[in-house]
């Protein structure tokens, strides 16, 4: 049985737990700063293999004590992302595979450079965004000859919205506004740059409904260093309802509270529900060269909330702790497959999606939208999707 420590008793962390535990095959530890929490998710759960524990992870000491004591085979870190280097330090030394959620570009980069010579996997951005998203761009980029273009937009969104931000928060404040706030990474021209958040407006139809998508930091996680040198453009955007964006630059931007991050969290926190009646928008679109003729393959999902271990969940929880889980499950089944820093593209689609865990992903599939998706940009730019062949078909008519 696998023994797992699980840091952070919040929205995703719950869930996480839960799902490996009632599993069977691991062994849960769920740490948290307030030990009443952590014993809230384990009472709910009522796993037999799920115990709560009281843990500052802001605490070295702490985490390399329990690393020596229990020495559990890996930990995954649901705690906001600016505390997941000392974890990650702390699996380093403790010789344990390492996951985490964290969106940020430069914790990223930490933990990367921590994972150098490692014997264990070290797998950030693990979840949704990036995560899930990267792996599904990757398994379409593997139809193509040549590529053109990568693009990903994931929206969390509230069913029925009605503030004039036409959103509920459905994910980590800080999060959201780390994501709002810093610089974004793109491939444009088949050069790496830097693009601002909130820019880049463009409106998606998918299913006769209309969304936006804007620039947000992070979401692109690896892939463009692993596609950037074959391809002319990869991008990332964050989907909302329209006139979000508009909201959120007023104050951002003209309200200069990017620069008072603390008091927009207040704010957001105060003024914006939060909500379990949510649905989460998977998108990945790729373009290149397949048997010498230009197309472009899609997918497109929508996940809504679900009843697990007889409790409903928000989708966004499902979608993240679904996509870490599945991550999880997949290394530990597979230990000398993985070691070092681990891309999320180093999983197939395939694998999750028949993985135990990744099956909540399941049900929207992979399918042709080439009627469901218009796109229109800033520049008024308009074009409705090519829907590629299935790659099955694609590659039967090949061996012919």
């Amino acid at each position: 049985m696998h023994k797992v420590l699980i840091l952070g008793a919040g929205k995703i962390g719950a869930l996480i737990s839960g799902l490996l535990a009632e599993s069977g095959d691991y062994e849960v530890t769920l740490g948290d700063v307030d030990a009443a929490s952590a014993e809230a998710v384990v009472k709910a759960h009522g796993a037999r293999h799920l115990r709560a524990v009281s843990m500052d992870a802001s605490n070295a000491k702490a985490l390399e004590n329990h690393f020596a004591l229990h020495k559990p085979h890996a930990v995954v870190s649901s705690l906001p992302y600016y505390c997941n280097p000392a974890v990650a330090k702390a699996a380093r030394k403790g010789n344990a595979h390492y996951f985490d959620l964290t969106e940020d570009v430069e914790v990223t980069r930490a933990v990367r450079r921590l994972a150098r010579g490692a014997s264990k996997a070290f797998v950030p951005q693990c979840g949704l965004a990036p995560g899930f998203i990267s792996i599904a761009a990757n398994e379409l980029a593997k139809h193509f000859d040549e590529l053109r273009s990568i693009k990903l937009r994931v929206g969390a969104l509230p069913q029925h919205p009605n503030n004039v931000l036409k959103y509920s928060l459905t994910w980590s404040t800080e999060g959201l506004i780390n994501e709002y706030g810093n610089p974004c990474e793109s491939v444009v021209d088949g050069k790496m740059v830097e693009t601002a958040p909130l820019e880049g407006l463009e409106e998606i139809e998918i299913d006769g409904h209309l969304y936006e998508a804007f620039n947000t930091s992070g979401g692109l996680g690896s892939l463009a260093e692993s596609y950037g040198k074959q391809c002319e453009q990869i991008n990332y955007k964050t989907m909302r309802y329209p006139g979000h964006c508009t909201q959120m630059r007023l104050l951002m931007n003209d309200l200069k509270l990017n620069q008072d991050r603390a008091t927009l969290k207040r704010v957001l926190e105060h003024a914006v529900p939060q909500t379990l009646q949510d649905v989460v928008i998977v998108y990945a679109a790729v373009a290149g060269k397949q048997d010498g003729q230009l197309r472009e393959e899609n997918y497109v999902n929508k996940i809504y909330p679900q009843v697990i271990a007889g409790r409903l969940w928000s989708a966004i929880q499902v979608t993240t702790a679904a996509g870490i889980t599945a991550v999880v499950d997949l290394v530990l089944a597979n230990p000398r497959r993985y070691k070092g820093f681990v891309a999320q593209e180093q999983f197939g689609l395939p694998e999750i999606l028949d993985n135990r865990f990744g099956q909540y992903y399941a049900p929207g599939g992979t399918k042709d939208v080439s009627s469901a998706v218009v796109v229109k940009g800033e520049a008024g730019h308009q074009r409705r999707l090519a829907g590629g062949q299935p790659a099955a078909a694609r590659k039967a008519r090949r061996k012919k």
